[in-house]
């Protein structure tokens, strides 16, 4: 009897991790930011007057990725708008479901050493697939969510000079909701302002949708589920 329940508690231990361990319903690592588009993220550059350059591939000159190849990282710099203009570029993740206590993590950094100070927000919509970020360089229409600021008063040292990991937690959602995260760019003002950054490493895990079992999990599982048969066809021979 005392090895049967045991059989037993170790089925229900692997069935518990299973429940309990986080599924990812986002991963990107950059690798190639012209696959971007494809995969559902959408980039917009409100900046005014626009600059010379978007989002663009990480340049390995500046810095190398956080991790992959070296060059596997999404960028901005200061010429997203014009001189003594306002930076407002803004990335856009796929429509996800989120829920209460998701977590999204990323990799960000600026050059080092800093000669210009770097802002960046991530912000969240819960309007569906909407893009909608506003007209103007100001606005920031269906994003109404800030969920954190990086360096908000544009301090001369108040971005990392180094690849520095960030985790924000959703919460006072109501429901699951449908939905985007946006980074957006913030700089005013890039003839004192704005340098560069990159971004890498970007993933948004949640404990509400179904997660597949990792492998130690599953052999967990079917070795109580051999000692269990094992058990009950030993108490049959004896009987």
């Amino acid at each position: 009897m005392i090895h049967s329940r045991l059989s037993t508690v170790i089925l229900l231990i692997g069935a518990c991790a299973s429940l309990t361990h986080a599924a990812t319903i986002l991963s990107e690592s950059f690798d190639n930011i012209t696959t971007l588009a494809s995969a559902g993220w959408v980039q917009t550059n409100k900046s005014s007057p626009l600059g010379t350059t978007d989002w663009f591939q990480g340049n390995t000159a500046v810095f190398e990725a956080e991790g992959g190849p070296i060059n596997s990282y999404i960028a901005a710099n200061f010429n997203n708008a014009g001189f003594e203009g306002n930076i407002s570029n803004w990335l856009l993740t796929p429509m996800l479901t989120f829920n209460n206590l998701d977590v999204l993590s990323f990799f960000t950094r600026t050059e080092t050493p800093v000669d210009f100070p770097d802002r960046l927000e991530v912000r969240l919509s819960s309007s569906g697939a909407s893009t909608n970020v506003g007209d103007t360089d100001s606005s920031v229409g269906d994003f109404t969510s800030l969920l954190l600021s990086i360096n908000p008063t544009l301090a001369p040292s108040g971005y990392p000079e180094t690849w520095t990991n960030y985790l924000v937690t959703l919460s006072g959602l109501v429901g699951p909701t449908s939905g985007r995260l946006a980074f957006r760019y913030f700089v005013t003002d890039p003839s004192i302002n704005g340098n560069y950054i990159g971004i890498d490493t970007v993933s948004v895990s949640s404990d509400a949708a179904p997660a597949i079992p990792e492998p130690s999990t599953v052999i967990l599982s079917l070795i109580g589920l051999g000692s269990l048969m094992a058990i009950r066809g030993i108490s049959k021979g004896k009987s």
